[in-house]
């Protein structure tokens, strides 16, 4: 732990009226004549270790084939993405500006920017500045030491509180438990937000982007976003696109119930999109398909889903905490889902970063070496693609009248999704490639995954994408579909993979179907456990120098473009 004692440890008290949120100070990449500055002793250089789990990624994108007015929505995108930002670091700390001023180096800001707090996200949120204890489980997206139980209680003592929405922050008032709808808490930054929404609704000449525009504004100010997500789900031809709002639950640790604030700005490949499309149609007879009982598969998938390669331009808030994402499956509105499916976005610029800084390394260093031939990026974008069309498989909604997955299985339910998205995706793949609609090479697919394991694993346990590698994992390892060879590396046995598939397939839409909350968080203690077998590989990884993950240098400038105020 870095001895830098904060001073501001005031934030982190339980505040009982609507949160005020301090400007956002940003910080600009770590420059490599900064790394020592303020440095005062060995263990201080602490940081710099952490620091070199990231390499930075310049977030550019071809811009030239967009029309001056499309460009021109690019700044005021990001601009109501910065509103996100500023959101998202209230959620994860509080008052996150008090935090940096007490840091007397550029490193310590710099990693506490990194992980939007004094938690380190790739060490299961261990704190990494002395002074802190452990992250609260909630964040500060409720009193620190609120109870799952007392949440509950509460809940059904005052419903109209509506302390288990996605979109209100508990606090207390006069020793009661009061919901604050987000579009009231943080007001300031959500009109702001809508204002440069509506500006850059003026420049779309697509319809159906401007319409989503526009209602995503409405949106941010009401709290009511099912409107948005189906007006978003409606667009297929728009150049340009924003995810914009409280979307994931992950940061919420406490209950899976509390949506966190983020933005994605994004430039669309219209001509690798228009290649993916035909898969969304294949959706219910690849659910029919499914290795479990019938019950477990009764819902039907929506057919209008739509699969598009994307360049990220701009990440903001939660989806820019920690380790970055390569994908996006959106809405997670379940009546949305079902009326419409889904979208899943590919973001190739982002996903060819990792591919190329990090999983190659990783393969050349624990994959056996006969079988590294098989790591190729069209099977790791194939992997992540088909990764987000599973996250429209399977079931939503408990055939135990327990609610839907997400409400009955609480904090559990994100990792568990996870790790369904992930061997749905591969069980997918073997489907289509037997049916003659993908052309690859299954073991391509199959080396590809494995690795694409470790570097997941990394992201560390507090990631719902970390704990359902650790599942996925332990699981093929005891059904004998990977295994160790002499040297320490790691060989897929092909034989056994499709039975692997299955039965992970089927034990989590098992889980999923009945809602059972213990048999879930049973399942969770055996397999998404650390062993020192895999320790030792990830200390392989680590000792080679390998980053874990990625940050970016992004914006209008990186972009090469203006920036622009509110009007």
């Amino acid at each position: 732990m870095i001895r830098f004692v904060a001073q501001g440890l005031l934030c982190l008290s339980m505040l009982t009226s609507a949160c005020r949120i301090e400007p956002r100070n940003e910080l600009p990449p770590l420059s490599p004549t900064a790394t020592t500055d303020g440095l005062t002793t060995p263990e201080d250089s602490l940081l710099l270790d952490k620091l070199a789990q990231y390499t930075t990624v310049r977030l550019e994108a071809d811009l030239s084939g967009l029309s001056d007015s499309t460009q021109q929505m690019i700044p005021l995108l990001i601009e109501a993405a910065k509103a996100m930002d500023e959101v998202f670091r209230y959620q994860a700390y509080g008052d996150l500006d008090s935090l940096l001023a007490t840091l007397p180096t550029e490193a310590a800001r710099r990693y506490v920017h990194i992980n939007y707090g004094p938690w380190d996200r790739l060490d299961g949120n261990a704190p990494f500045l002395e002074g802190f204890g452990e992250k609260p489980a909630g964040a500060n997206l409720y009193p620190h030491d609120l109870t799952t139980e007392a949440l509950l209680q509460a809940a059904d003592a005052y419903p109209d509180q509506n302390l288990t929405s996605l979109y209100t922050l508990v606090r207390r008032e006069n020793g009661r438990l009061r919901g604050i709808p987000y579009h009231q808490a943080f007001s300031e930054q959500h009109q702001r937000a809508a204002s440069y929404l509506r500006q850059a609704s003026e420049f779309a000449q697509d319809s159906l982007l401007k319409n989503y525009l526009v209602l995503r504004a409405e949106a941010l100010e009401t709290d009511d976003y099912q409107p948005s997500d189906l007006a978003w789900m409606d667009m297929r031809d728009n150049p340009i696109d924003i995810v914009i709002g409280p979307i994931e639950t992950y940061e919420d640790a406490l209950t899976g119930y509390k949506a966190a604030h983020e933005a994605y700005v994004l430039i669309k490949d219209l001509e690798w999109s228009g290649r993916l499309q035909r898969f969304a149609r294949l959706l219910p007879s690849l659910q029919e398909g499914l290795p479990v009982d019938a019950a477990y598969k009764a819902e039907s998938p929506g057919t209008d889903a739509d699969l598009g390669a994307y360049d990220a331009v701009y990440y903001a808030g939660d989806s820019n905490a920690g380790s970055k994402t390569i994908a996006i499956n959106l809405p997670n509105d379940e009546e949305v889902q079902l009326q419409k499916g889904s979208r899943r976005l590919q973001l190739k610029n982002v996903m060819r970063a990792k591919f190329d800084r990090i999983l190659i390394p990783i393969a050349e260093t624990l994959i056996a070496e006969d079988q590294q031939r098989h790591i190729t990026f069209d099977a790791f974008f194939g992997n992540t693609m088909f990764h987000e069309v599973a996250h429209g498989l399977g079931i939503k909604n408990t055939i135990t009248d327990n609610g839907t997955v997400r409400e009955a299985l609480r904090d559990q339910a994100s990792a568990l999704e996870e790790g369904k998205a992930d061997v749905l995706g591969l069980y997918m793949i073997q489907s289509l490639i037997e049916r003659g609609e993908w052309e690859g090479d299954i073991m391509d697919h199959y080396v590809t995954f494995v690795a694409s394991i470790f570097r997941s694993i990394r992201f560390g346990a507090s990631s719902a994408h970390g704990r359902a590698n650790l599942i996925r994992f332990n699981f093929f390892r005891e059904i004998g579909a990977i295994e160790a060879t002499e040297d320490g590396r790691w060989r897929v046995v092909p034989e056994k993979m499709a039975e692997a598939v299955d039965g992970l397939s089927n034990r989590i839409l098992t889980l999923q179907g009945d809602g059972d909350y213990d048999l879930v968080q049973a399942f969770v203690g055996q397999y998404g456990v650390m062993s020192d077998e895999l320790q030792g590989s990830l200390d392989a990884v680590n000792d080679a120098g390998i980053p874990v993950d990625i940050v970016f240098e992004q914006g209008v400038e990186v972009l090469g473009l203006a920036p622009r105020e509110a009007e």
